[in-house]
């Protein structure tokens, strides 16, 4: 047996939510008129305290649209230097939306408040780049899936208030953040004007993603997602995996939680530092552990020449997690 601990992403529907999914409603969501994506749309904008949210089919475009509801041409998002939206979407934002980047760097992938106030660049006419949003990312992927807490989240949004600039949350796996610390989703909607979210890591379903802000940004961000290739048809059969996610799946991620705290102990990581459920362990010979978990039965995944990383999902049991722990703290 095989114990896959390459990513969250890597999940399968289980047999529940494959029968909501043949069994969803559906309709032309071109034209508007899918009801099961209407309520997904629906319910996750209230859940946030937003007036609209649109589904996309991937993360990545969901935070392209995002961030070009924010950011003009020619304009610059902030963020942290191991964002997803400036290591792993492959240059999409400048390339198709005509941004720029600028960014601070925190080993654990926090809000730094004095850099982002030191970077900030008011509009100085047409001479000089202008800084239009930050972006953060809770949970951070590459830092270890770790959580920002929500007062350094209310403070960069009374900031960027104060000097009119807009904030994006990348909150791909902000349920996992949710969970950890119990904070209300609509608290961290009042932190940022537009979010993007993801059904298809922790939560389970196999496809999909939302944006989530103003009704005014929305409207742009569906004609954009036409515009890219992301007009979907009869894709209420997706939008019910997601509605079922959100019914069964959210609660468990604590069992990722406590299952990625096992594995980092097996790899002598100090437990109490993983703050959900992604373990990026320190290793010179990255390659060499990564063939000899593979050989043992366990996929875990390089990140860079010097390190790995190890993440739980609802396809991993606790006798997963503690037989993985086994070969992990053999290796």
């Amino acid at each position: 047996m095989t114990i896959d601990l390459r990513s969250d992403t890597i999940t399968r529907p289980t047999d529940a939510m494959r029968k909501v999914m043949a069994e969803a409603e559906v309709g032309d969501d071109v034209y508007g008129e899918d009801p099961t994506v209407l309520e997904l749309q629906q319910r996750v904008a209230a859940m946030f305290g937003k007036e609209d949210a649109l589904f996309t089919p991937t993360g990545s475009m969901a935070n392209v649209l995002a961030v070009a509801s924010l950011v003009q041409a020619g304009q610059e998002v902030l963020c942290e230097a191991s964002a997803h939206i400036a290591r792993a979407e492959l240059g999409a934002h400048g390339a198709l939306t005509g941004l720029t980047m600028r960014t601070w760097r925190d080993p654990r992938g926090q809000i730094d408040q004095a850099a982002i106030e030191s970077m900030y660049a008011p509009d100085m006419g047409p001479f000089f780049v202008r800084t239009a949003a930050v972006s953060i990312e809770n949970t951070h992927n590459f830092a270890g899936g770790t959580v920002l807490p929500l007062e350094d989240l209310q403070a960069l949004r009374a900031y960027a208030t104060s000097v009119g600039i807009g904030v994006h949350l990348d909150g791909a796996r902000l349920w996992n953040a949710h969970v950890a610390t119990g904070a209300p989703f609509a608290s961290y909607g009042a932190c940022a004007d537009v979010i993007s979210v993801c059904l298809s890591k922790g939560l389970g379903a196999p496809v999909g993603s939302l944006v989530v802000g103003t009704a005014d940004a929305i409207a742009e961000a569906r004609v954009r997602r036409k515009r890219m290739g992301g007009g979907m048809r009869q894709v209420g059969i997706l939008a019910a995996a997601g509605l079922y996610a959100l019914d069964h799946h959210v609660d468990r991620l604590a069992d990722d939680h406590a299952n990625a705290r096992l594995l980092a102990d097996a790899c002598g990581l100090d437990p109490a530092t993983v703050d959900t459920n992604i373990v990026v362990v320190p290793r010179d010979d990255a390659a060499a552990f990564v063939a000899g978990a593979r050989e043992e039965g366990v996929l875990v995944s390089p990140v860079g020449p010097a390190a790995v990383r190890i993440v739980t999902h609802l396809d991993v049991s606790r006798p997963d997690a503690e037989a993985a722990a086994a070969v992990l703290s053999k290796l």
